[in-house]
């Protein structure tokens, strides 16, 4: 009796052992509600998942029911399922329900195309482990139609009848790194993204196709190298992200399992090959040099791995060529910025390329390799950087091109320049005679308006000079003011102190007139004998009053030295007068003369505004 009693107690202890077990793993990995949009899209919320490495049990099961029943999961938390390149194998598990009153399908999307070995399983209700048939076996080892919808990503339909619970697996091996980007779907949303996709790859690959030609074309009728390189630089990058992308696996080679095992690494050394040759070309390298050199090595080892990633195996091809690629790409950006610094001026542009080409590989390549999550994201980041380098390195081109006809028509002008020297030399005399006739002409002209005695321009200048004021005052509606000066008793100075005195005092009074007259535009004048003029543009004759008060105030205040060490001063009497709109030139000077006239008669020393 006391046995049996043991025996049911010990069932009971495992059956709720089990209970509480299974109660663990619901609070670890919760039931998605398929219906609910917001919850799908936090999806990472629900997934559990397990590594299995070689040597466990767990990693030769082929199907959920072979796994152990202590096998421990783990749950995403929120966070992208991502590995870095390892032998293990990873198996997911997700709860969906339907809660509706009506049955609906959905799209389980593994959005990461480059997976060796994918193999679902779909199991109503959620004890998962018994008599599970594989939903889906497929992954880049078997043909393209064995995902049996004609996509890139991995595609699981998904029918949930009313109300009914089911448990999802996913079993994942690769041998490269591992991104198990999942999200549920409805029919509507996966057609919406897909149209939004197929749009921005499109006008991608059709613009780096378009891109290539061009420049292809540019080869065939210039000859030009680095024409040509660029064509193969754009052409093959665009095949690289063409493959890793999974188009290639869809459109090129479906059925060819070792092709699409092999063509990453291949085109991404094909890609290090182009970015060398194209470098070394546009970069203008000199020859001889450990520039020249290296990129001729580095040319070398990538024509070298070409022939190693044939025999290698993926893991260690990929690894191996990825470094090498990266280590091209800051080979490059170093020469950029030794050209740049040697003065190539298109190394700049090269350069500025380059470091955007810099960033986002080493973004892509940490996604591609496990060690960030979001793969599409930094897919589509990558497809931006490249176009964006495209463009950059293309503008650099035409720059080059710039700089080139830059210098075409530098030695133009130097053989030009060097044909008129010889034409120079042989009508030197000429030559000579011409520019001494036309110094002198110069000399005679600046004497012919300018005052010998107070360095002023003459009555000449102002006759020419007045006219055209008036006109443009006219014209433009700014004002014009004029201003005659007069040295009060002059004669008086001369017949006292002699003519060479008058002249020194004629001199100060010029220089006094240069000190106040400020303005580019403005012009002071000696008329004759004591007389001078200022004509002052975009004046008004509150201003011109306020110039000419100064003027006669530093006069007036100035003592000068006579013969004899006696101290004397002299005065101005000024008239003023600003152009109406219909005067003319000589109807203004008329009225600002009878202003100074009228100075003159009411004491001299003092200024009359007409």
């Amino acid at each position: 009796m006391v046995p049996r009693t043991q025996s049911l107690l010990l069932r009971s202890l495992f059956l709720l052992a089990g209970l509480l077990v299974t109660a663990l793993a619901e609070a670890q990995c919760p039931v998605l509600d398929v219906n609910d949009a917001s919850a799908r899209q936090l999806i990472n919320n629900h997934l559990c998942y397990a590594i299995t490495r070689p040597g466990e049990q767990a990693h030769s099961a082929s199907a959920p029911e072979a796994l152990p029943e202590d096998m421990k999961w783990l749950p995403a938390a929120g966070h992208d399922l991502v590995f870095s390149h390892t032998d293990s194998t990873y198996w997911i598990k997700l709860l969906v329900q339907n809660r509706s009153p009506q049955q609906n399908l959905w799209y389980l999307k593994l959005n990461y195309p480059l997976l060796d070995e994918v193999t679902f399983w779909q199991k109503s209700g959620v004890d998962a482990l018994s008599d599970a048939a594989p939903t889906l076996v497929t992954g880049d080892l078997l043909p393209f139609y064995s995902r049996g919808i004609d996509y890139r990503y991995f595609l699981l339909p998904v029918t949930l009848k009313a109300k009914e619970t089911r448990t999802i697996f996913v079993r994942v091996h690769s041998s490269g790194a591992l991104n198990v980007p999942l999200s549920l779907v409805t029919p509507s949303e996966l057609i919406s993204k897909s149209n939004h996709l197929t749009l921005v790859h499109g006008l991608f690959y059709g613009a780096l196709l378009i891109l290539a030609a061009f420049n292809l074309l540019l080869f065939v009728s210039s000859g030009t190298r680095y024409y040509f390189h660029n064509a193969f630089y754009t052409a093959s990058m665009a095949m690289f992200l063409f493959a890793m992308g999974g188009f290639g696996n869809e459109y090129f080679w479906p059925n060819n399992s070792g092709i699409a095992n092999i063509s990453i690494p291949l085109l991404l050394t094909i890609s290090a090959l182009a970015m060398a040759l194209f470098g070394w070309s546009f970069l203008e390298v000199p020859r001889h040099t450990l520039s020249e050199r290296t990129l001729r090595t580095l040319a070398w080892c990538a024509a070298g791995l070409l022939g190693l990633t044939l025999v290698l195996p993926y893991t260690k091809s990929i690894l191996i060529n990825t470094v090498f690629t990266l280590f091209v790409i800051v080979v490059l950006t170093i020469i950029a910025t030794i050209r740049w610094r040697q003065g190539y001026q298109p190394a700049f542009w090269y350069l500025t390329a380059w470091m955007v080409m810099v960033i986002g590989a080493l973004i892509y390549a940490s996604a591609a390799f496990g060690y960030l999550g979001d793969y599409q994201a930094r897919e589509v980041m990558m497809q931006a950087v490249v176009g964006a380098q495209v463009v950059l390195l293309n503008y650099a081109m035409v720059q080059r091109w710039r700089l080139l006809n830059q210098k075409l028509l530098d030695i133009e002008h130097q053989a030009r320049t060097e044909l008129e020297l010889k034409v120079h030399e042989r009508t030197a005399q000429l030559r000579n005679t011409m520019r001494e006739l036309e110094h002198a002409n110069r000399k005679l002209e600046a004497l012919s308006l300018n005052d010998a005695l107070t360095g002023l321009y003459n009555r000449r200048h102002l006759d020419k000079l007045m006219p055209e004021l008036c006109l443009e005052a006219k014209r433009t509606g700014q004002p014009l003011s004029i201003a005659l000066f007069d040295a009060d008793h002059f004669k008086r100075i001369n017949d006292t102190w002699g003519h060479n005195f008058g002249d020194h005092c004629l001199r100060l009074i010029a220089d006094i007139l240069r000190r106040h007259v400020k303005r580019p535009r403005d012009v002071a004048i000696r008329f004759g004998g004591e007389e001078f003029v200022l004509l002052l543009p975009d004046t008004d004759i509150a201003g011109a009053t306020r110039l000419c008060e100064s003027i006669l105030a530093e006069i007036r205040s100035t003592v000068i030295d006579a013969p004899g060490d006696e101290g004397v001063t002299i005065t101005l009497s000024a008239g003023l007068a600003e152009m109406t709109h219909e005067e003319d030139p000589r109807n203004l000077f008329r009225r600002a003369d009878e202003a100074l006239y009228h100075s003159k008669s009411i004491g001299r020393d003092t200024l009359t505004p007409a």
